[in-house]
């Protein structure tokens, strides 16, 4: 086995670099708006509104037209193929609005969770074959980072090592070819909150999971410097009868990151994972407050539900402004808790803590 390799040159190191911090600035996170059209449906329905593309284009431009403070807080929005190359009412297109809030565009370049025969219900996720060409275009066309997410389940015997290691070699091989076209991968290897497991056995499991992670991305000399990471939160499984305080999930994740993930990594942006609103707001506080570990990287976020379940409840496909105003205050309450100085309670809002979790999430 040689150790002879190369990272990439050091002007695509300084641009990857510059990006990645950029997105973890303090009390800063990613917006994700990257729900696929058959997702936005579901989301559309909820409020009586018809899944098309000018409905999912109107509730999007929405989002982007928000007041310019939203880039105070968000520093980064990762889009579907569809709303990249979409436009406002008024012709400018959504990639530029983006990028005069402040915000750096993203885009979502996996194409979705497929069966991996042999296993257990476990899955893999498509996409490798034409992603070299797509993440040139999607460069030339504004965006300066891209996600791929990976799906993995807890059970008795999952996930299993078949699972792990596929899933961390998809993953490292999508962030090579990202960043040989100059784009920042968001890696995201999600073990998901299904099932009754205790918060013991989802500490152990993303422990495993993301050294499975960091051992293929060191395999395919993946410049750790130009990355960022979007894990689960470790919490206990959705139907686990044990009740954990944000504080004990908060010290078993930072426990299980500062066991796996390397300090050359800039930043970690949690998803939110089913989590309503309130509880993945006051958990990220709560992982930025606990002393334990010495969280050598930015904690911050990346969520979609639990930016928006609020904005689009309150939008209801015609209230623009009270839309914006639920989605700012998210914003801001996110940006506390990035910092660790979120008050549990002090955002209210129209989804008020109503649980987002759904089995097998699909994007």
């Amino acid at each position: 086995m040689t150790t002879y390799f190369s990272y990439p040159s050091d002007a695509l190191q300084q641009e990857l670099r510059k990006i990645a911090n950029a997105i973890v600035m303090p009390g800063k996170g990613i917006l994700a708006a990257d729900e696929s059209t058959g997702t936005m449906g579901k989301r559309l329905t909820a409020i009586n509104v018809e899944n098309t593309e000018e409905n999912r284009r109107k509730y999007r431009q929405l989002l982007f037209t928000t007041d310019k403070e939203l880039g105070t807080h968000i520093s980064g929005v990762i889009l579907f193929h569809e709303t990249l190359y979409q436009k406002t009412d008024d012709g400018r297109p959504f990639v530029e609005l983006i990028r005069q809030l402040g915000i750096i565009p993203g885009i979502k370049v996996d194409k979705g969770v497929v069966p991996l025969m042999g296993s257990e219900g476990e899955s893999t996720t498509q996409g490798l074959d034409d992603l070299s060409q797509r993440c040139a275009q999607y460069k030339k066309d504004g965006c300066d980072f891209a996600k791929w997410r990976c799906v993995l389940k807890i059970g008795k015997n999952t996930p299993s090592y078949q699972s792990m290691l596929e899933n961390a070699n998809v993953l490292a091989r999508y962030a090579s070819i990202c960043q040989m076209n100059g784009l920042v991968p968001i890696v995201e290897p999600e073990v998901l909150m299904d099932g009754s497991h205790d918060l013991d056995r989802a500490q152990k499991v993303t422990e495993a999971v993301l050294a499975f992670t960091y051992k293929a991305l060191n395999d395919h000399h993946v410049f750790l410097e130009g990355t960022l990471l979007k894990p689960n939160m470790v919490l206990a499984g959705q139907e686990c009868p044990t009740k954990y305080t944000p504080q004990q999930a908060a010290e078993a994740t930072v426990l299980a990151l500062s066991r796996t993930v390397p300090a050359a990594v800039p930043g970690i942006c949690f998803l939110s994972g089913g989590q309503s609103e309130e509880e993945a707001t006051v958990h990220l506080d709560a992982i930025n407050k606990t002393k334990i570990g010495r969280k050598p990287w930015s904690l911050t976020f990346s969520y979609g539900r639990a930016l928006q379940a609020s904005a689009i409840k309150a939008w209801k496909g015609t209230n623009v402004k009270a839309g914006q105003d639920e989605l700012m205050k998210r914003a801001r309450a996110n940006g506390l808790a990035a910092q660790g100085k979120y008050a549990a309670g002090s955002c209210a809002g129209a989804a008020g803590d109503a649980g987002l979790f759904v089995k097998n999430h699909q994007y």
